[in-house]
């Protein structure tokens, strides 16, 4: 019975990390950040968090300017938005690999009608556009005192 058991150095799920990685490959999720479907479209990953006080989505969208973006939100929805141009091929240089996406974007994210979309901010540096939704204040947690 010993010998049928895998050495621990050996993970019994490896064999299906490779056929995951292959994969990311054939639908362009490799190493690239995002999804692209060739039609000028693209996914930017995305975060999201909650605390009790709001929501956080973070996009990593780099090489955008603050006006490439457009949000909003709508009936307990964030939607997020926006075009990433593409560079200008320079004359004299042969390109071997272009893995970086550009084009357009359309996410948007299911928030719920607890939100004070009043108070949305959003912030974009070093490549990652945050934004910031708070709750309204009756969807907030609130302690409640047990009395004896």
């Amino acid at each position: 019975m010993r010998s049928t058991l895998a050495p621990w150095s050996v993970r019994p799920l490896q064999v299906f990390d490779q056929f995951r990685r292959e994969l990311d490959d054939l639908f362009g999720q490799g190493n690239s950040g995002s999804l692209q479907d060739g039609n000028g479209w693209f996914v930017p990953r995305s975060n999201v968090a909650e605390t009790d006080k709001q929501y956080e989505i973070t996009l990593d969208v780099p090489g955008m300017a603050t006006g490439d973006f457009q949000l909003e939100m709508q009936d307990g929805q964030l939607w997020v938005s926006g075009r990433r141009q593409q560079e200008k091929e320079e004359s004299g240089k042969t390109f071997h690999r272009v893995e970086r996406t550009y084009g357009e974007f359309r996410r948007s994210y299911a928030l719920g009608g607890d939100v004070d979309a009043d108070k949305v901010e959003a912030n974009y540096k070093d490549g990652v556009l945050k934004v910031v939704v708070p709750k309204s204040e009756k969807a907030r947690p609130r302690r409640i005192e047990v009395q004896s």
